[in-house]
């Protein structure tokens, strides 16, 4: 008998309790052997998500041995797709769902486990079917119905996944780790970055590689939206509830991400008194929509984003402290591109492939002056920037490779560099007979004017024209200074 001062912890109590269920008792024991002998392979968690109890097929389904100890461990060690732990934190059965186990797609079924007074011990999972092909008639209907569903805008699909980040600098490398982290917590997440680091491609991401995946994902900018629409588009209408509104109506995004997640870009701009209507749906779990009085219960994972200092918009008073907080449980950097050592180059050359594709555009390299540029810029619109641009060299180059002008690198001089020429400068040719001699010509002034101002010293010159020195040189080159 157990010393009442000697009591083990709660979750090592409850992982016991279970297991001994399951396996001591008869009846118990009895109903298990008949459920796996129905099904390709049955399994069994605690509270904590922590196997107690798996049949032998479920062990040859996975590859594993008898001598491979499974006991103890944490379902989703052995598992990283499963959705038991979903189970267990609901309360609440999954009756169909596919799942792939060592390879192979199957049909699985979940159950919570409850005892005498309701509360969740664990989960039952069953693989009730590993050959899908006879299903594919099945497969093929639900698939139709998905793509009218999402051609009617009642499921928003993710598009995008982790592994469509490009990029392999240490930044992106921990951002990757981090997200797929985060994805495998079902907590609020806070994405913090500059404009244009993608943070929407991000937040879809974090959403296709956690166990919502199946759920729908919503995005809303709420810089985008007049002040006056915020409530009704977030937290949807109640029939009749102003002139003009859907006499039947109207779901809101929170509604319409209801099983998955929602992700409120820009929440920086999101109105004081709509903070605290979120601030209980982060809470509670409840929406209450414009002009009703009825509470509805919402399942949904919530991921904000901006651009802005948070902490600093609560000391100034512009945006709630309990909010702020409450969002800000689980903090994700994105680095900005000049942060992302090593990645400016391989990021041109993809979406270059992708415009000149898209656009069915002729294949245009870039110039290694041009490369040279890129990489020396300070990327304050980041990746949407640079993709801007490589879309505007496209359309600009006339030669046979990008150019630096192309990437616009000539607009970014300051007003002063590009006014008159000075007195002392050599003057450009006198005629500029095509679009190339203009620009050489506004090149070889750009060039004169910066080396001037930088009383000759070409490395201050190229820094103020943002390319690289040796680019310079090639440019003095290219324009006949000397």
């Amino acid at each position: 008998m157990m010393h009442t001062g000697h009591k083990q912890p709660s979750e090592n109590l409850s992982m016991r309790q279970l297991s001994e269920l399951l396996n001591t008792d008869t009846s118990n024991q009895h109903l298990l052997e008949l459920l796996s002998s129905l099904c390709q392979g049955s399994i069994a968690v605690d509270a904590q998500c922590r196997i107690v109890w798996i049949s032998d097929q479920y062990r040859e389904l996975m590859g594993l041995g008898d001598e491979t100890e499974l006991l103890g461990q944490p379902i989703e060690s052995v598992l990283p797709n499963t959705q038991m732990p979903r189970v267990v934190k609901s309360g609440k059965p999954v009756f169909v769902d596919l799942m792939s186990i060592n390879g192979r797609w199957c049909l699985v079924t979940r159950f919570p486990l409850k005892g005498p007074d309701k509360e969740v011990l664990g989960a039952l999972g069953f693989v009730f079917y590993d050959d899908l092909d006879n299903l594919q008639p099945l497969f093929d209907k639900f698939a139709r119905l998905r793509r009218q569903f999402e051609s009617e805008n009642l499921i928003r699909p993710s598009r995008y996944a982790l592994e469509d980040m490009l990029g392999e600098s240490p930044a992106i490398q921990l951002l990757r780790r981090q997200a797929l982290r985060a994805a495998q917590l079902d907590t609020t997440l806070l994405l913090l970055g500059e404009t244009g680091t993608g943070k929407e491609l991000l937040a879809q991401g974090i959403h296709h590689a956690s166990p919502r995946r199946h759920g729908p994902f919503v995005g809303i900018n709420m810089g985008a939206l007049p002040e006056s629409l915020v409530e009704a588009e977030l937290f949807g209408t109640a029939p009749g509830a102003y002139t003009g509104a859907d006499r039947k109506g109207r779901q809101g995004k929170i509604q319409l991400a209801n099983g998955g997640t929602l992700f409120l870009d820009e929440i920086a701009e999101m109105p004081l008194p709509m903070q605290s209507k979120l601030l209980r749906v982060l809470q509670e779990r409840e929406v209450e929509a414009l002009g009703s009085n009825r509470l509805e219960k919402v399942d949904v994972r919530v991921i904000a984003a901006t651009a802005k200092d948070l902490k600093a918009l609560v000391d100034q008073g512009d945006f709630r402290a309990d909010l702020y907080y409450r969002l800000n449980v689980l903090p994700i950097r994105l680095p900005p591109l000049r942060e992302r050592d090593g990645d400016i180059l391989s990021l041109s050359e993809y979406l270059l492939n992708g415009i000149q594709k898209d656009a069915q555009l002729a294949e245009l390299p870039l110039s290694e002056a041009a490369k040279a540029w890129l990489q020396t810029y300070h990327w304050p619109g980041n990746v949407r920037e640079l993709r801007n641009r490589l879309e505007r060299a496209c359309v600009m180059a006339e030669g046979e490779r990008i150019e630096p002008e192309d990437l616009g690198a000539l607009d970014d001089l300051p007003t002063s560099q590009t006014s008159e020429p000075l007195i002392n400068s050599q003057p450009p040719q006198s005629t500029a007979t095509s679009l190339n001699d203009q620009r050489l010509a506004a090149e070889r002034r750009a060039l004169q004017q910066a080396i001037a101002a930088a009383n000759g010293n070409k490395t201050a010159a190229a820094r103020q024209l943002g390319i690289s020195r040796a680019t310079l040189y090639e440019r003095i080159k290219r324009c006949g200074l000397s």
